[in-house]
């Protein structure tokens, strides 16, 4: 069996509008309703967590301007996912809500308080998505003046986590004992201060909220590049991945295990989950015109694109000839994305890579029955943990996939078709 989640790869912003199925996305993206019926559908097919995305700028590096991000929507307008995920976790009683938080620009305490708290609201399913964020932009409306150098923002976030970490377990477990004859509510010698002094952070501890149903909320990571990996190595319970093609999925998940093993951590504790956008219909064929029609249209707006990677890259893809190669450039922002776009670059255009650009690890196209065998045949030989679906957050998508694809994927055995534990890490782990 393997695990299943779905990335929200707008965060709590914009999903779909002025398309002939986003129905009133234009007024609805900033509502709970709309996440709402998506988790309630997540739950009903057995998924294990829904990933919410997160920024924390409006990008204004292509053109030099916020111009066509905002005429488009592309990435902003977007809230605080935070707000959003008590509102799930009250909704739902299985499915894991994970939320993206940046660790250059929370400070320590106050993400370890605000996870644990969330974490008792969910009663066990909240997890944390650690990214170290890449944007100048970001970073300015945090007061610095450009972000830090990559690796240096690794160094930092893993100094982050180790505080974080050490927050969370200052109470223990069995710390509240709630002995109304002796008036006792709380064992003051199972409580710690955390004393943490260290190159970038320090606190006092301990945190004000009790120890939480998982105590440590579940941790997410996406990082592609080596210091993402060491980070994910030492700290993560998931992993997104957007390895291309069956081969480089199996290198990657290799290694991790690799990897966990020599840390002396189990590789089972760190569930791996690829990207993937699968395109579904009734038949072959119209599933086959459906990716027609979605290559037609990332042709017309190769715009999108040259967007896209200018806030991920941090340079102005607007400066260069559509019709030429990539050049070549160095980059602080997402180095993994970046040289994930260079590799597949190929001599070819720009205008040419637009029409093919996904982040998605292999291509599924067919009816939800063809895909579902695809997916179980290639997730055997992988030896992954599962898939992250990374579709857009429609009604009609969100239809295809839970009630379509998932009933499936069940009937081949092959996802839960119900929860066997209360917390999001018990079912992570549970196989």
């Amino acid at each position: 069996m393997f695990h299943m989640g779905w990335f929200v790869g707008y965060g709590f912003g914009v999903q779909s509008w002025n398309q002939t199925w986003s129905g009133a996305g234009g007024v609805e993206w900033y509502k709970p309703d709309l996440y709402i019926d998506m988790a309630h559908a997540m739950e009903r097919s057995g998924f294990d967590y829904m990933m919410i995305e997160d920024s924390s700028c409006i990008p204004d590096i292509f053109g030099g301007s916020m111009e066509s991000v905002l005429r488009n929507a592309h990435g902003a307008p977007k809230h605080d996912p935070m707000a959003l995920a008590p509102i799930l976790a009250v909704n739902t009683k299985h499915l894991g809500i994970v939320v993206t938080a940046a660790t250059s620009f929370y400070p320590p305490y106050l993400l370890a308080r605000l996870s644990a708290t969330l974490d008792h609201l969910s009663e066990g399913r909240f997890g944390v998505n650690l990214v170290t964020a890449s944007s100048d932009r970001a970073a300015q409306n945090y007061g610095l003046d450009k972000h830090y150098e990559h690796d240096l923002r690794y160094e930092m976030a893993d100094e982050w986590a180790e505080l974080v970490v050490k927050l969370w377990d200052s109470w223990e477990p069995d710390a509240v004992v709630l002995d109304e004859k002796s008036g006792v509510f709380a064992d003051h010698t199972k409580v710690h201060y955390a004393n943490f002094e260290g190159k970038y952070y320090k606190s006092r501890g301990p945190l004000q909220v009790i120890a939480s149903p998982q105590r440590r909320p579940v941790i997410c990571q996406a990082g592609g590049s080596e210091a993402g990996k060491a980070f994910a190595t030492r700290w993560a319970d998931t992993v997104v991945a957007a390895a291309r093609g069956v081969d480089h999925m199996k290198q990657a998940r290799a290694d991790m295990t690799a990897r966990l093993l020599a840390a002396g951590r189990d590789p089972n504790s760190c569930k791996m989950l690829f990207l993937i956008m699968p395109v579904l219909g009734e038949t072959k064929d119209e599933a086959m015109e459906k990716r027609r029609r979605i290559v037609e249209a990332r042709k017309q707006d190769v715009e999108f694109m040259l967007q896209t990677m200018s806030y991920a890259s941090g340079q102005d893809f607007s400066k260069y000839d559509v019709d030429k190669p990539l050049p070549e450039f160095d980059t602080n922002g997402h180095r993994s994305t970046i040289a994930d776009f260079a590799r597949s670059a190929n001599g070819k255009t720009l205008r040419e890579m637009a029409a093919f650009r996904t982040m998605e690890s292999i291509e599924l196209v067919g009816t939800p029955d063809s895909v579902a065998a695809e997916m179980s045949e290639v997730m055997q030989e992988v030896g992954g943990d599962g898939f992250l679906i990374g579709n857009a957050v429609e009604r009609r998508q969100i239809a295809e996939i839970c009630d379509g694809l998932m009933p499936a994927l069940q009937r081949r055995g092959v996802v839960r078709t119900e929860y066997a534990h209360k917390t999001l890490r018990e079912n992570l782990l549970a196989f």
